[in-house]
């Protein structure tokens, strides 16, 4: 049977008008990342018909990957992410203009990484601080619109970066200091609300010094349903896509939706707060 992109596409029409899918077709989205929520971001978006993609990783599948990798499988152990889930994505749709960046995203790629790009989807492992301080930046710069959606628990944190709005850095407040400190406020900073730390049964896998912690395929998959959602909105401009400092976090296991607003970001009062009190627990803290 022969692949026909309206035929592929038309059980999104409804939700969706001919016109503003045909629109999605013409979109480019970049993603940094195509681990945990950066592959699923890509299978998802591929499957709404965006038309184009710009996906960067650098990293190998391993055995650790099974628990939340949409691509990690035992016939793609050790293969490069970024060319299994290429592959996965055509196999969606094989008219897809993609283009792969097997090195992940550096200062030297950046500008070849976001050229022709209408939005960015974060991707990146949490602890990909420089990665993701550098493509937020860009982002800034160029005008681009970013979303990141955060795997915490059995749920997500939403943020959307928006041009004219506050951006990454106003938001985290990251600059140069050390990367505990920018573990910490990126934590704090994606779920104000806290609601996936009630439920963690062994604190102890948590460990921001050693850059590990656990994981869940539903944060990831939720993760993939928030970030397409908000990039539907913003791409067509349509629905409520509100900037940071709002976001918002969504629990599955809580059965919990909040709407978080922080304004000031990182010199919230609250959030200055909740700063104090994450250094206080974290191991080595003032407690």
């Amino acid at each position: 049977m022969a692949y026909i992109y309206q035929q592929a596409y038309a059980r999104n029409i409804g939700w969706v008008t001919p016109a503003e899918q045909a629109a999605l077709r013409s979109k480019r989205v970049a993603i940094a990342g195509m681990g945990g929520v950066g592959g699923v971001h890509l299978l998802t978006l591929a499957r709404l018909g965006i038309g184009a993609f710009h996906i960067a990783d650098f990293d190998t599948f391993d055995i650790a990957n099974f628990n939340r990798q949409v691509g990690a499988t035992v016939s793609t152990l050790g293969l490069p992410k970024v060319d299994v889930l290429a592959a996965m994505a055509l196999d969606i749709n094989p008219e897809l203009k993609l283009v792969r960046f097997p090195s992940g995203v550096s200062h030297d790629n950046l500008g070849a990484f976001f050229e022709g790009v209408d939005l960015y989807v974060d991707g990146l492992d949490f602890f990909a601080f420089g990665a993701r301080q550098a493509t937020f930046a860009s982002c800034a710069r160029l005008g681009i619109p970013a979303v990141t959606a955060a795997p915490l628990g059995m749920g997500t944190a939403v943020l959307n970066f928006l041009p004219g709005h506050m951006t990454f850095e106003d938001y985290f407040g990251w600059g140069d200091k050390p990367e505990m400190e920018k573990a910490l406020r990126f934590l704090v900073g994606l779920a104000p609300a806290g609601l996936h730390g009630g439920y963690l049964v062994d604190p102890s896998s948590i460990n921001l010094k050693e850059q590990r912690g656990p994981s869940t395929i539903m944060g990831c998959e939720l993760c993939a349903g928030a970030a397409a959602t908000e990039a539907l909105k913003i791409l067509l401009k349509r629905g409520d896509a509100r900037p940071a400092p709002w976001g918002y976090q969504f629990d599955a296991f809580r059965n919990k939706l909040v709407r978080t607003w922080r304004p000031g970001g990182h010199r919230n009062p609250l959030q200055r707060l909740a700063m104090m009190l994450a250094q206080r627990r974290r191991p080595g803290g003032n407690t």
